[in-house]
């Protein structure tokens, strides 16, 4: 069983309700699907957007949800748009977010690592 974040708490009900319990169910979903379950009842469907981007980032370049989710916060919602990415601009840009989201709780993200994510987004195909 997958665990959004305490603040997508509404979202994962009505989800789970819906049957929808994983990551790959939730990249999967469609507009009308997430329109749908925001008008059901609880769920923002903006919010299920962000989080079928999230899905998907973890999905298609198998990422960590919370790296997938940092990307999000950077502006970075899909594959192609990390494989168009430059790495050393994307650096100063998740580095800058990452110290004022966790301040320097955390390692912070380094040139190889996202050199490396690109990569992998670049070798998926799209869909």
């Amino acid at each position: 069983m997958w665990q959004l974040p305490i603040h997508f708490q509404r979202e994962q009900r009505q989800l789970e309700l819906a049957g929808i319990d994983n990551w790959p169910q939730l990249a999967g979903l469609q507009d009308q699907d997430l329109r749908r379950l925001g008008r059901s009842g609880g769920a923002s469907e903006a919010r299920l957007i962000k989080l079928r981007g999230q899905a998907r980032l973890v999905v298609e370049v198998g990422l960590e949800p919370a790296e997938a989710a940092l990307l999000l916060y950077a502006g970075i919602a899909s594959r192609a748009g990390l494989a168009a990415s430059d790495p050393h601009q994307l650096l100063v840009q998740m580095g800058r977010l990452q110290r004022s989201l966790t301040g320097m709780a955390s390692p912070l993200l380094d040139l190889t690592t996202l050199s490396e994510w690109i990569r992998r987004a670049q070798r998926r195909p799209t869909n």
